[in-house]
Parts: C-alpha cells; structure tokens; sequence
C-alpha cells in the first residue's frame, strides 16, 4: 500500500536517490514500491531518445504514453516508428483526443490560433490524464536548464492528488543530453538540424536562431511556455514558480 502523503512519499525518495546518476534513478525508479504503477509520457522529440534508450535497456516493455495531438509534424510520427523499433520498446501506447472531443472543441482545426491553452488542454492534457489515472507515478524528461519554471526540479516532485513525477535528467546539462546521444549512436529527430531544438505541434513550433533560447520557438509571441501536462496542483501555473 502506497503512502498516501506525496510530499512524504517525493522527500524519502529523493533522500533515497539524491547522490545517484539518471539512469540509476531511472532503472530503480521502475520498480520502486515507493513509486508503484510508472509510465513514461514521451514526445519524441528533440532530446526524447535519451530517456527511450534508458528505458530499453532497464524496462523495454514500460509502458510508453506518446501523445499525437493530430497537429504533429509528420516528421515526428515517424520518428515515434523509427525510435520504438530501432529500440525495441514493446508497449508504446499512442494517445489522442476523441473524434466527438475534436468535433465539439476544434471541428476547423483552429482553435490553436484563438486560445492555445484551451487546444493544448483537449488535445493532450485531457486525453493524458484519462490514461495516466491508472498510474501512480510517470517518467518526464524535464530538466532544470529549460527555463524558470523547470529551475528547481527535483529528481521526483508531487503532482496532487495522487501521482509523482520522476525527472531522472533534472540535473542534467544541455552538453549531457548531447554527449550521451552521441556516445550511444542514437537517432536524432529529422527537424533538430533545421532549427528547432524543442519540437511541439507544427502550428505552434518555429526554428530558432542561434542564440535564442532553444524553447523560443515554441509558442512564439505568447505568453505560454508549456503545453499544460507539466501543471501543479492540477492547474497550469505561469511565470516563475516559487520553491
């Protein structure tokens, strides 16, 4: 029986793993009874196969949670193929909105122009969360050098009511992430050498220039930083968020 106190529950596990290296975080996380029932919610994005490739070699048949919001860029659903069998993840599970959600939220497919948080919300958090009731626990590939809101990250956070966040690469640096694709040959999504190092929906996603910070391309123009599955306390939180 798990303990039903998250802020307990996130303290003794990140006393209980504090000096130890992502993947040690990620392969005793899978099968920690601290943690219970775990997936992994990935993108395939720019810097997802780090967390896949970790993943294939501790636990390939976790279970993988991809959300296709249905305004990806082709480029990443084939990557998503590509990724699971060149790693042999067993149990990817492709989530998306409902036909009648779609009809009675986006019939024209444009609501990402009028109010990008309520397309987000329908698109991905809703759907998420309806899979993700099932667990007590998922795997995010957050990491603190993103931006403010992510600057505090611990290793594993409490997400209220009754689930916990694992950030197995929250300490990580932008030259880990790069260093261990290479030193594993993984395979890099097709958009990051066109100029975009953080890859959402097409609508909402530009390249960046050098120099810019490599999350200015998502949403550019707005004031919105995340897509909404990255919330506290069950609601999107923006700006900076205090300790």
């Amino acid at each position: 029986m798990l303990d039903g106190n998250l802020d307990t529950r996130a303290g003794r596990l990140n006393d209980r793993y504090r000096h130890h290296a992502a993947t040690e975080v990620l392969r005793r996380a899978v099968t920690d009874p601290d943690l219970g029932r775990v997936a992994l919610v990935s993108s395939f994005g720019a810097e997802s196969v780090v967390l896949l490739h970790m993943i294939s070699r501790a636990a390939p048949g976790l279970p993988v949670l991809f959300i296709d919001t249905q305004m990806l860029f082709p480029e990443t659903l084939a990557y998503q193929r590509e990724v699971a069998a060149k790693l042999g993840l067993t149990n990817v599970q492709v989530i998306t909105a409902s036909d009648a959600e779609i009809a009675a939220h986006d019939p024209d497919g444009l609501l990402h122009k009028s109010n990008p948080d309520a397309c987000c919300d329908f698109r991905k958090t809703v759907p998420l969360e309806r899979v993700l009731s099932g667990y007590d626990a998922w795997i995010t590939g957050r990491k603190r050098f993103q931006n403010g809101q992510r600057a505090a990250l611990e290793f594993f956070e409490p997400e209220p009511p009754a689930r916990l966040r694992v950030n197995p690469l929250a300490h990580w640096r932008p030259e880990d992430v790069q260093d261990y694709m290479i030193e594993n040959a993984l395979p890099r999504h097709p958009l990051v050498a066109q100029g975009y190092p953080s890859i959402g929906c097409a609508p909402c996603t530009s390249p960046v220039a050098p120099g810019e910070d490599p999350r200015s391309g998502r949403w550019r123009g707005q004031e919105k930083s995340e897509c909404g599955i990255h919330f506290i306390g069950g609601r999107m939180v923006r700006g900076k968020v205090s300790a």
